[in-house]
Protein backbone atom coordinates (compact mmCIF):
# COMPACT_ATOMS: atom_id res chain seq x y z
CA UNK A 1 0.00 0.00 0.00
CA UNK A 2 1.03 3.85 -0.54
CA UNK A 3 1.91 5.81 2.54
CA UNK A 4 -0.70 9.02 2.45
CA UNK A 5 0.47 12.32 4.19
CA UNK A 6 -1.08 15.95 4.06
CA UNK A 7 1.72 18.30 3.67
CA UNK A 8 0.83 22.11 3.12
CA UNK A 9 1.37 23.66 -0.43
CA UNK A 10 0.97 27.78 -0.41
CA UNK A 11 -1.18 27.76 2.38
CA UNK A 12 -3.54 24.87 1.28
CA UNK A 13 -3.83 21.50 2.83
CA UNK A 14 -3.99 18.68 0.10
CA UNK A 15 -2.85 14.97 -0.35
CA UNK A 16 0.30 14.40 -0.91
CA UNK A 17 0.69 10.86 -2.10
CA UNK A 18 4.42 9.03 -1.61
CA UNK A 19 6.59 6.86 -3.33
CA UNK A 20 6.02 3.12 -2.51
CA UNK A 21 8.34 2.55 0.39
CA UNK A 22 8.42 3.23 4.04
CA UNK A 23 9.54 6.80 5.70
CA UNK A 24 13.64 6.43 5.73
CA UNK A 25 15.21 4.62 9.10
CA UNK A 26 18.11 6.88 10.57
CA UNK A 27 20.25 4.10 9.18
CA UNK A 28 19.18 4.99 5.90
CA UNK A 29 21.29 6.53 3.69
CA UNK A 30 20.03 8.77 -0.35
CA UNK A 31 23.27 8.50 -2.18
CA UNK A 32 23.81 11.47 -4.13
CA UNK A 33 24.15 11.33 -7.95
CA UNK A 34 26.99 13.47 -9.66
CA UNK A 35 24.88 15.50 -11.43
CA UNK A 36 23.06 16.87 -8.90
CA UNK A 37 22.21 20.71 -7.99
CA UNK A 38 21.22 22.50 -5.82
CA UNK A 39 18.22 23.74 -5.62
CA UNK A 40 17.44 27.51 -5.66
CA UNK A 41 14.18 29.04 -4.80
CA UNK A 42 14.12 31.99 -6.86
CA UNK A 43 14.63 29.60 -9.86
CA UNK A 44 13.02 26.34 -8.41
CA UNK A 45 13.61 22.86 -10.34
CA UNK A 46 12.66 19.59 -9.43
CA UNK A 47 15.71 17.93 -7.45
CA UNK A 48 14.93 14.29 -8.17
CA UNK A 49 16.86 13.01 -5.29
CA UNK A 50 14.48 14.80 -2.87
CA UNK A 51 11.47 13.09 -4.72
CA UNK A 52 9.13 11.95 -2.33
CA UNK A 53 5.66 13.14 -3.22
CA UNK A 54 3.53 11.59 -6.37
CA UNK A 55 2.26 15.56 -6.41
CA UNK A 56 4.60 18.28 -6.94
CA UNK A 57 4.64 21.18 -4.20
CA UNK A 58 3.93 24.48 -5.95
CA UNK A 59 6.78 25.82 -4.47
CA UNK A 60 9.28 23.35 -6.60
CA UNK A 61 7.39 23.93 -9.72
CA UNK A 62 9.65 25.47 -12.47
CA UNK A 63 7.73 28.66 -14.58
CA UNK A 64 9.07 30.21 -17.40
CA UNK A 65 8.33 33.91 -18.65
CA UNK A 66 8.82 34.98 -21.96
CA UNK A 67 8.10 38.49 -22.32
CA UNK A 68 8.36 38.96 -18.57
CA UNK A 69 5.97 38.45 -15.80
CA UNK A 70 3.03 40.83 -16.15
CA UNK A 71 0.82 42.17 -13.62
CA UNK A 72 -2.43 41.42 -13.90
CA UNK A 73 -5.42 42.99 -11.68
CA UNK A 74 -8.08 40.27 -11.21
CA UNK A 75 -10.58 42.82 -10.67
CA UNK A 76 -10.05 44.17 -14.02
CA UNK A 77 -8.87 41.25 -15.57
CA UNK A 78 -11.42 39.72 -18.73
CA UNK A 79 -10.73 36.50 -20.71
CA UNK A 80 -12.26 37.56 -24.46
CA UNK A 81 -13.46 34.93 -26.86
CA UNK A 82 -13.24 36.61 -30.50
CA UNK A 83 -12.04 36.33 -34.26
CA UNK A 84 -14.60 34.26 -35.82
CA UNK A 85 -16.25 32.90 -32.97
CA UNK A 86 -20.18 33.52 -34.12
CA UNK A 87 -20.99 33.87 -30.28
CA UNK A 88 -18.10 36.07 -28.92
CA UNK A 89 -17.92 35.96 -25.47
CA UNK A 90 -16.10 37.83 -22.33
CA UNK A 91 -15.68 36.50 -18.72
CA UNK A 92 -14.73 37.48 -15.86
CA UNK A 93 -12.92 35.37 -13.12
CA UNK A 94 -16.43 35.06 -10.95
CA UNK A 95 -17.83 34.20 -14.10
CA UNK A 96 -15.31 31.06 -15.27
CA UNK A 97 -15.51 30.06 -11.18
CA UNK A 98 -19.07 30.00 -11.54
CA UNK A 99 -18.68 27.59 -14.47
CA UNK A 100 -19.00 23.55 -13.95
CA UNK A 101 -15.11 22.81 -12.00
CA UNK A 102 -13.33 20.59 -12.43
CA UNK A 103 -10.07 19.32 -11.52
CA UNK A 104 -7.18 17.01 -13.02
CA UNK A 105 -3.79 15.87 -11.70
CA UNK A 106 -1.04 15.92 -14.61
CA UNK A 107 2.43 16.19 -15.56
CA UNK A 108 3.83 19.79 -16.95
CA UNK A 109 7.72 18.84 -18.25
CA UNK A 110 9.19 22.69 -20.50
CA UNK A 111 9.97 21.26 -24.22
CA UNK A 112 13.37 22.52 -22.69
CA UNK A 113 14.48 20.47 -20.21
CA UNK A 114 17.34 18.30 -20.21
CA UNK A 115 17.20 14.38 -19.78
CA UNK A 116 17.75 14.08 -16.15
CA UNK A 117 16.28 18.25 -15.82
CA UNK A 118 14.29 19.06 -12.99
CA UNK A 119 11.74 21.08 -14.99
CA UNK A 120 9.17 19.25 -14.39
CA UNK A 121 6.11 18.15 -12.14
CA UNK A 122 3.00 16.62 -11.16
CA UNK A 123 0.37 19.00 -9.63
CA UNK A 124 -3.47 19.32 -9.22
CA UNK A 125 -4.96 21.68 -11.27
CA UNK A 126 -8.37 23.21 -11.34
CA UNK A 127 -10.45 25.37 -13.28
CA UNK A 128 -13.25 24.59 -15.52
CA UNK A 129 -13.45 22.92 -18.87
CA UNK A 130 -12.04 24.34 -21.96
CA UNK A 131 -14.31 22.44 -24.88
CA UNK A 132 -17.66 23.85 -23.72
CA UNK A 133 -16.97 27.72 -23.97
CA UNK A 134 -15.56 26.78 -27.26
CA UNK A 135 -18.80 25.23 -28.19
CA UNK A 136 -21.15 27.99 -26.75
CA UNK A 137 -18.91 30.26 -27.93
CA UNK A 138 -20.14 28.69 -31.83
CA UNK A 139 -17.42 27.11 -33.70
CA UNK A 140 -17.46 27.82 -38.17
CA UNK A 141 -16.97 25.38 -40.55
CA UNK A 142 -14.41 27.22 -42.01
CA UNK A 143 -12.33 27.55 -38.68
CA UNK A 144 -9.17 25.24 -38.03
CA UNK A 145 -6.97 26.68 -35.29
CA UNK A 146 -8.36 27.72 -31.96
CA UNK A 147 -5.48 30.18 -30.80
CA UNK A 148 -4.38 31.50 -27.00
CA UNK A 149 -3.41 34.61 -26.25
CA UNK A 150 -1.07 34.98 -23.05
CA UNK A 151 -1.08 39.04 -21.12
CA UNK A 152 2.61 38.79 -21.63
CA UNK A 153 4.04 40.77 -25.00
CA UNK A 154 6.39 42.53 -26.30
CA UNK A 155 7.57 44.35 -29.64
CA UNK A 156 9.12 41.68 -31.91
CA UNK A 157 11.14 43.11 -35.07
CA UNK A 158 9.97 41.11 -38.38
CA UNK A 159 10.91 40.89 -41.77
CA UNK A 160 12.34 44.46 -41.11
CA UNK A 161 9.47 45.72 -38.97
CA UNK A 162 8.78 46.18 -35.48
CA UNK A 163 5.52 45.18 -34.00
CA UNK A 164 3.85 44.83 -30.69
CA UNK A 165 3.05 41.12 -29.91
CA UNK A 166 1.60 38.50 -27.41
CA UNK A 167 2.72 35.51 -26.18
CA UNK A 168 0.64 33.27 -27.77
CA UNK A 169 0.10 29.55 -29.05
CA UNK A 170 -2.32 27.48 -31.36
CA UNK A 171 -4.11 24.13 -31.47
CA UNK A 172 -6.17 22.93 -34.09
CA UNK A 173 -9.47 22.37 -34.12
CA UNK A 174 -9.90 18.71 -33.49
CA UNK A 175 -6.74 18.65 -30.79
CA UNK A 176 -8.71 21.75 -29.06
CA UNK A 177 -12.24 19.75 -28.76
CA UNK A 178 -10.41 16.29 -27.98
CA UNK A 179 -8.31 17.93 -25.26
CA UNK A 180 -8.65 17.63 -21.65
CA UNK A 181 -8.17 21.10 -21.41
CA UNK A 182 -9.01 22.93 -18.97
CA UNK A 183 -9.04 26.89 -17.96
CA UNK A 184 -7.13 26.63 -14.51
CA UNK A 185 -7.17 29.56 -11.75
CA UNK A 186 -5.78 27.01 -8.55
CA UNK A 187 -2.77 24.76 -8.50
CA UNK A 188 -2.80 22.97 -5.83
CA UNK A 189 -5.33 23.83 -3.80
CA UNK A 190 -4.51 27.78 -4.25
CA UNK A 191 -5.64 30.27 -6.54
CA UNK A 192 -2.73 30.75 -9.23
CA UNK A 193 0.09 32.80 -8.46
CA UNK A 194 1.95 35.21 -10.59
CA UNK A 195 5.25 33.10 -11.73
CA UNK A 196 2.11 30.24 -13.17
CA UNK A 197 0.16 32.60 -14.90
CA UNK A 198 -2.46 34.51 -12.10
CA UNK A 199 -5.23 34.82 -12.86
CA UNK A 200 -5.71 32.24 -15.47
CA UNK A 201 -3.78 29.61 -17.40
CA UNK A 202 -4.09 27.10 -20.19
CA UNK A 203 -3.75 23.37 -18.83
CA UNK A 204 -3.06 20.93 -21.87
CA UNK A 205 -2.11 17.38 -20.64
CA UNK A 206 0.22 15.67 -22.50
CA UNK A 207 1.52 18.31 -24.30
CA UNK A 208 4.78 20.23 -23.24
CA UNK A 209 4.73 23.50 -21.20
CA UNK A 210 4.81 25.95 -23.76
CA UNK A 211 1.37 25.13 -24.81
CA UNK A 212 -0.08 26.01 -21.54
CA UNK A 213 0.00 29.50 -21.76
CA UNK A 214 0.20 31.66 -18.67
CA UNK A 215 -1.93 35.09 -17.86
CA UNK A 216 -4.34 34.09 -20.41
CA UNK A 217 -6.23 36.74 -21.76
CA UNK A 218 -7.88 36.02 -25.03
CA UNK A 219 -9.10 32.96 -27.26
CA UNK A 220 -9.50 33.53 -31.06
CA UNK A 221 -10.99 31.38 -33.89
CA UNK A 222 -8.72 31.19 -37.00
CA UNK A 223 -9.42 29.69 -40.78
CA UNK A 224 -5.44 29.46 -41.23
CA UNK A 225 -2.27 28.00 -39.69
CA UNK A 226 -0.86 30.82 -37.12
CA UNK A 227 2.84 30.92 -37.19
CA UNK A 228 3.82 33.55 -34.46
CA UNK A 229 7.11 33.16 -33.11
CA UNK A 230 6.35 30.88 -29.80
CA UNK A 231 4.97 28.28 -33.09
CA UNK A 232 6.73 28.78 -36.50
CA UNK A 233 10.08 30.64 -35.49
CA UNK A 234 10.94 29.56 -32.03
CA UNK A 235 9.51 26.32 -30.05
CA UNK A 236 10.49 24.40 -33.40
CA UNK A 237 12.83 21.32 -33.53
CA UNK A 238 15.17 20.52 -36.24
CA UNK A 239 15.33 16.99 -36.68
CA UNK A 240 17.24 14.91 -39.62
CA UNK A 241 16.17 11.27 -41.27
CA UNK A 242 18.79 9.27 -43.20
CA UNK A 243 17.60 7.74 -46.53
CA UNK A 244 20.89 6.28 -48.85
CA UNK A 245 23.57 8.84 -48.92
CA UNK A 246 21.35 11.25 -47.89
CA UNK A 247 20.26 13.45 -44.55
CA UNK A 248 16.57 15.40 -44.78
CA UNK A 249 15.92 17.73 -42.38
CA UNK A 250 12.50 19.01 -41.32
CA UNK A 251 11.28 21.18 -38.86
CA UNK A 252 8.45 20.81 -36.54
CA UNK A 253 6.84 22.82 -33.97
CA UNK A 254 6.90 21.59 -30.47
CA UNK A 255 3.59 20.23 -29.18
CA UNK A 256 3.22 16.72 -27.74
CA UNK A 257 5.79 15.33 -25.01
CA UNK A 258 7.87 12.73 -26.35
CA UNK A 259 8.24 9.09 -24.00
CA UNK A 260 10.36 9.63 -21.03
CA UNK A 261 11.80 8.45 -17.80
CA UNK A 262 14.71 9.22 -15.31
CA UNK A 263 16.83 7.46 -12.72
CA UNK A 264 15.11 9.92 -9.26
CA UNK A 265 16.66 8.31 -5.99
CA UNK A 266 19.05 5.78 -4.23
CA UNK A 267 18.91 4.74 -1.16
CA UNK A 268 20.31 2.66 0.94
CA UNK A 269 19.16 0.27 3.02
CA UNK A 270 20.15 -1.26 6.28
CA UNK A 271 20.53 -4.83 4.77
CA UNK A 272 22.91 -3.23 1.94
CA UNK A 273 20.71 -3.32 -1.08
CA UNK A 274 19.87 -0.43 -2.36
CA UNK A 275 16.44 0.84 -3.52
CA UNK A 276 16.96 2.57 -6.81
CA UNK A 277 13.19 4.60 -7.83
CA UNK A 278 11.95 6.73 -10.43
CA UNK A 279 9.52 8.16 -12.54
CA UNK A 280 8.47 7.68 -16.42
CA UNK A 281 5.76 9.87 -18.22
CA UNK A 282 4.26 10.53 -21.79
CA UNK A 283 1.85 12.20 -24.05
CA UNK A 284 -1.03 10.05 -22.41
CA UNK A 285 0.21 6.72 -24.07
CA UNK A 286 0.10 4.65 -21.12
CA UNK A 287 3.26 3.70 -19.46
CA UNK A 288 3.69 -0.22 -19.71
CA UNK A 289 6.95 -1.07 -18.48
CA UNK A 290 9.95 0.68 -17.21
CA UNK A 291 13.55 -1.17 -17.50
CA UNK A 292 16.79 -0.20 -15.62
CA UNK A 293 20.33 -0.59 -16.77
CA UNK A 294 23.71 -0.85 -14.15
CA UNK A 295 26.79 -0.17 -16.03
CA UNK A 296 26.92 -2.84 -19.15
CA UNK A 297 24.74 -5.13 -17.64
CA UNK A 298 21.73 -6.07 -19.19
CA UNK A 299 18.06 -4.31 -18.57
CA UNK A 300 16.44 -5.17 -15.87
CA UNK A 301 12.65 -5.01 -15.09
CA UNK A 302 11.32 -2.20 -12.38
CA UNK A 303 8.03 -2.56 -10.51
CA UNK A 304 5.66 0.25 -11.67
CA UNK A 305 3.72 2.06 -8.78
CA UNK A 306 -0.27 1.69 -9.21
CA UNK A 307 -0.67 5.53 -8.38
CA UNK A 308 -1.38 7.10 -11.84
CA UNK A 309 -2.16 3.83 -13.31
CA UNK A 310 -5.56 4.60 -14.46
CA UNK A 311 -4.57 8.39 -15.56
CA UNK A 312 -2.20 8.52 -18.52
CA UNK A 313 -1.59 11.69 -18.27
CA UNK A 314 0.44 11.55 -14.85
CA UNK A 315 3.46 9.96 -14.43
CA UNK A 316 4.12 6.76 -12.87
CA UNK A 317 6.73 5.76 -9.83
CA UNK A 318 9.09 2.70 -10.78
CA UNK A 319 11.01 0.99 -8.17
CA UNK A 320 14.37 -1.52 -8.56
CA UNK A 321 16.09 -3.34 -5.93
CA UNK A 322 19.92 -3.69 -6.33
CA UNK A 323 21.71 -6.08 -4.89
CA UNK A 324 25.07 -6.74 -4.46
CA UNK A 325 26.47 -3.05 -5.64
CA UNK A 326 30.31 -3.13 -5.65
CA UNK A 327 31.97 -0.60 -4.04
CA UNK A 328 32.74 2.66 -6.78
CA UNK A 329 31.52 4.38 -9.79
CA UNK A 330 28.77 3.27 -11.38
CA UNK A 331 26.12 4.08 -14.40
CA UNK A 332 22.13 4.08 -13.64
CA UNK A 333 20.27 4.25 -16.80
CA UNK A 334 16.38 3.54 -16.92
CA UNK A 335 13.97 3.28 -20.78
CA UNK A 336 10.27 3.88 -20.59
CA UNK A 337 8.37 1.33 -23.08
CA UNK A 338 4.74 2.85 -23.84
CA UNK A 339 1.20 0.49 -24.66
CA UNK A 340 2.45 0.98 -28.34
CA UNK A 341 5.68 -0.41 -28.35
CA UNK A 342 7.68 2.95 -28.39
CA UNK A 343 10.84 2.26 -26.13
CA UNK A 344 12.67 5.86 -25.40
CA UNK A 345 15.81 6.19 -27.48
CA UNK A 346 19.49 5.96 -26.38
CA UNK A 347 21.29 9.08 -27.21
CA UNK A 348 23.08 7.43 -30.06
CA UNK A 349 19.47 6.82 -32.29
CA UNK A 350 19.21 8.68 -34.25
CA UNK A 351 16.02 9.86 -33.35
CA UNK A 352 18.13 11.87 -31.04
CA UNK A 353 22.11 11.99 -32.38
CA UNK A 354 20.16 13.50 -35.89
CA UNK A 355 18.40 16.25 -33.62
CA UNK A 356 19.89 19.76 -34.17
CA UNK A 357 17.94 21.52 -31.32
CA UNK A 358 17.74 21.33 -27.71
CA UNK A 359 13.78 20.95 -27.40
CA UNK A 360 12.28 17.23 -27.02
CA UNK A 361 15.19 15.81 -25.30
CA UNK A 362 13.84 12.57 -24.21
CA UNK A 363 16.90 10.52 -24.55
CA UNK A 364 17.98 7.78 -21.82
CA UNK A 365 19.88 9.87 -19.21
CA UNK A 366 23.05 8.21 -17.53
CA UNK A 367 23.14 8.84 -13.89
CA UNK A 368 26.45 8.48 -11.97
CA UNK A 369 26.61 7.21 -8.51
CA UNK A 370 29.71 6.53 -6.44
CA UNK A 371 28.62 3.45 -3.78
Amino acid sequence: MLRRHLLTSCGSAFAIRVLPYPLFAQSEQVLRFADTKPFVPEKPLLIWEELTSWLTPSNQLFHVAHYGRPEVDPAQWRLELGGLFTKPRSFTLKDLQALPRREIVTTLECSGNPPAGGMIGNCRWAGTPLVPLLKAAGIPREAIEVVFFGADSAVEKIRGGEYPQQFARSLSIEDALNSNALLAYELNGAPLDRNHGAPLRLVTPGLYGVAWVKWLSRIELHDRRFLGRFMGRDYVTIRGEKRGDQIIWRETSVLRMNLKSVVARAVRRPDGSILVTGAAWSDGVPIRRVEIRIDDGPWQTTQLSSEGARDPFTWRFWSYVWRGAPPGEHVLVSRAIDAKGRIQPAPDDPFISLKRTYWEANQQAARKLTV
